[in-house]
């Protein structure tokens, strides 16, 4: 019982943390939502085409984040540092150079990125001024999500909750001044929102290098299984450094995720353009949606983190009946959480979207888009925990890979295509489509959980 009792203590303690900050930091895109919604339709929607390029930088971050923690926190489980220090490294190298691309990217060809999503020429516009200030959040934004990686591969995520309350607050607060000109400021619209998102990130990265700098600063001082980055004793000079061996080991587990992710974001991304190119109503109505979605996604992210870091550490021990034993218990408790995220989800969907200055068709199409992805989430909350938790995180990346490149590039994008340019559905139709790989990937997850190989040691003895 005890046992028991330490295993949902230490499950509960990250995945409160983790779903807590991503609650409040896609907070943030809900109130930028609702002001610039209330501001105009034009800006919010070209807001939400540059998001889609934000969404694939993001997930080429999270791949990276990711292989970090994977690999990371099997060398955690066996109390080795070093080694997790140099794979960290080697993370915070290649995030840096994808953001210097997509900076030197949205700097040469802004409205062709833009143009990407829309034919609107006033959505275009606005969304070509908010990309003109955002580009400068790309550097900052992977700096943070990498040490965030780091820490959350030795089981600490309670700066990055802290960290969420400090955006939020910041972003809210400048974007209520300058996209409406309250207080005498000038009425700068989409501008606005994109200062609020730059300055919060620069102070987001700066407070979390001074956190990380003063644990390492006197470990002496820090060291214990609470302050984790004084154990890890990293700091700046650490990261002029190479090591070419464990550098081929984190490449070889991320590359396949960052192909997965990349394309995932690009999926997500191309829902917009699909949606985008149907009614002049449909790119605003995914964005008020898929907002709402987003936020209560995050039980389902914070799952999948959460049983990385968990599976991952038990790997690392050697325990391989332990493991397996977690991957039941897991599992069990993935039904539960998806049961609870899509009933609040669609309970939720009918005051929020009434915080929206919308035209009814828009609003109404977007209620429907809640209605279909409160279904979705249920089986997400099962199957993305378990693929990207249980069995990525056991060191199985490529059976991830195989089933996200199959599903959706074989069978839900063609589909949704025909549905929309082809037979010229509905909107609703074809959100339905987009989303059906979260329904039936719960079959090849749960197979390979429990009769599959996905256990994998990753670490070098």
């Amino acid at each position: 019982m005890t046992k028991d009792n330490t295993f949902y203590r230490n499950f509960f303690s990250i995945y409160i943390a983790l779903v807590l900050q991503n609650v409040i930091t896609l907070s943030v895109n809900l109130a930028d939502n609702i002001m610039l919604g209330a501001y105009g339709e034009n800006a919010l929607a070209g807001v939400a085409a540059v998001n889609q390029i934000q969404f694939v930088y993001q997930q080429l971050l999270m791949a990276l984040g990711e292989g970090l923690v994977i690999l990371g926190s099997q060398y955690w489980g066996r109390g080795q540092t070093e080694p997790l220090k140099k794979i960290a490294v080697s993370a915070m190298h290649a995030a840096l150079v994808i953001a210097v691309l997509l900076f030197i990217l949205a700097s040469a060809f802004p409205e062709r990125a833009v143009g990407v999503f829309t034919t609107d020429r006033q959505i275009i516009g606005e969304g070509v001024k908010y990309l003109g200030i955002i580009r400068f959040t790309y550097l900052f934004f992977a700096v943070t999500q990498l040490l965030l990686a780091l820490l959350r591969s030795m089981e600490t995520v309670k700066i990055a909750f802290c960290l969420s309350i400090l955006t939020f607050f910041v972003n809210c607060g400048i974007n209520y001044v300058l996209i409406f000109g309250n207080f005498g400021a000038p009425r700068l619209g989409v501008e606005g929102a994109a200062i609020g998102t730059l300055t919060a990130r620069v102070m987001e990265c700066c407070v979390l290098i001074f956190y990380i700098y003063m644990l390492t600063k006197k470990p002496e001082r820090h060291h214990s299984e609470k302050n984790a980055p004084s154990r890890l004793g990293i700091c700046f000079r650490d990261y002029l450094r190479f090591d070419k061996v464990l550098a081929r080991d984190y490449f070889r587990i991320t590359a396949p995720m960052l192909l997965v992710q990349g394309l995932w974001g690009l999926n997500t991304a191309l829902q917009t353009v699909i949606l985008g190119h149907m009614t002049a109503a449909a790119i605003a109505a995914n964005s008020a949606a898929s907002t709402l979605f987003l936020m209560v996604k995050s039980t389902a992210v914070g799952a999948a983190s959460t049983a990385s870091v968990i599976i991952g550490k038990t790997v690392g021990t050697g325990d391989i009946a332990k493991v397996k034993e977690y991957s039941l218990r897991l599992q069990r408790m993935f039904v539960v959480i998806g049961v609870l995220s899509g009933s609040f989800l669609f309970f939720l969907r009918i005051p929020v979207l009434g915080l929206y200055d919308l035209r009814p068709e828009t609003k109404e199409m977007a209620d429907a888009f809640l209605i279909i992805l409160s279904v979705v989430c249920v089986g997400m909350s099962y199957q993305m925990p378990t693929n990207n938790g249980i069995i990525r995180g056991g060191g199985n990346a490529l059976f991830v890979v195989k089933m996200d490149l199959v599903s959706i590039w074989l069978i839900v994008l063609p589909l949704s295509f025909v549905m929309a340019f082809v037979v010229k559905a509905s909107p609703v139709v074809v959100v339905c489509c987009l989303n059906a790989d979260q329904i039936f990937k719960c079959v090849p997850a749960f197979l390979m959980s429990h009769y599959g190989n996905w256990i994998r040691k990753l670490t070098r003895d």
